[in-house]
């Protein structure tokens, strides 16, 4: 029998959630509007918040000053394409762990999450020597391998949550129905588990196209993403914070307008078999 909540409760529970959402939206918010300001207003103190002359000579100075639309390219080939190739690679393996289960099955997931505990400076080195050997250095295909190498044991983790909420039982009247095992996965499996696959493709194209740490150690013009891009305004001359803040304003948009849209897809997709 669910508990009724009073309504002051309901009220006190929606300011919570406000002032919470307010918190870590600030940031974000404060980076747009300096992105309006100038140089002088940026680094004012006090601070203005609103009231100020609004400017766009910051966002023509970083569109002058770089191509924002290669780095923007750049971003969506490395974040998509290294989700769609961790899918393809992750979709098997969490099948066989979730309906074929073995003794060592949460040894090995727990082996493949412990890896993300590893800092990545660690193996810098030799991932660096290896992309200079293969001639993968500041290119887009090697950090597409290397985005995908990082977050999939995290996609690996997602699909065999979601795959375990799937009754064998429909897999096995499928089998006894003459479907192949690759029917099996593709006409009867996959479309059950798309809420959990959609979800799964949105948080690693958010992970990869954030991704800085390696972005910025294998690529120095010609593969360069966004983070790459927000990068380049920091510099020995000095921090102009108000191009910089138009900078960061144009790299995240993308991801943000994304995150909106989708947002009821991946709620549901992280809520999946959550209520049985």
């Amino acid at each position: 029998m669910a508990r009724s909540v009073t309504r002051s409760r309901k009220i006190v529970n929606t300011t919570i959630a406000w002032a919470i959402g307010l918190i870590i939206f600030f940031p974000i918010l404060w980076t747009v509007l300096t992105s309006f300001k100038t140089e002088a207003e940026a680094i004012s103190s006090p601070p203005s918040f609103l009231f100020f002359d609004w400017t766009f000579q910051n966002y023509e100075a970083v569109q002058e000053r770089s191509n924002y639309f290669r780095h923007f390219w750049n971003s969506v080939v490395i974040s998509v394409g290294s989700t769609i190739l961790g899918l393809a690679i992750a979709v098997p393996a969490a099948w066989a762990m979730a309906f074929v289960p073995g003794k060592q099955t949460k040894n090995i997931l727990m082996w493949m999450l412990s890896t993300k505990m590893l800092p990545a400076v660690g193996v810098l080195v030799p991932i660096y020597l290896l992309f200079r050997d293969m001639g993968l250095l500041d290119t887009r295909t090697g950090l597409v391998a290397v985005l995908m190498l990082i977050n999939l044991p995290i996609i690996v983790w997602m699909l065999y949550t979601y795959f375990k909420e799937i009754p064998g039982e429909i897999l096995e009247a499928a089998r006894m129905d003459g479907a192949t095992l690759r029917s099996e996965v593709t006409y009867v499996l996959l479309p059950m588990a798309v809420p959990g696959i959609a979800s799964t493709m949105l948080l690693n194209i958010i992970l990869a196209w954030n991704e800085a740490f390696w972005t910025l150690n294998l690529t120095a013009a010609n593969a360069a993403p966004l983070t790459a891009f927000i990068a380049s305004y920091s510099s020995p001359e000095g921090l102009f914070y108000a191009k910089l803040s138009a900078a960061s304003t144009m790299a995240i948009a993308p991801i943000l307008i994304m995150g909106w849209f989708s947002q009821k897809q991946l709620v549901r997709g992280l809520t999946f078999g959550a209520v049985k």
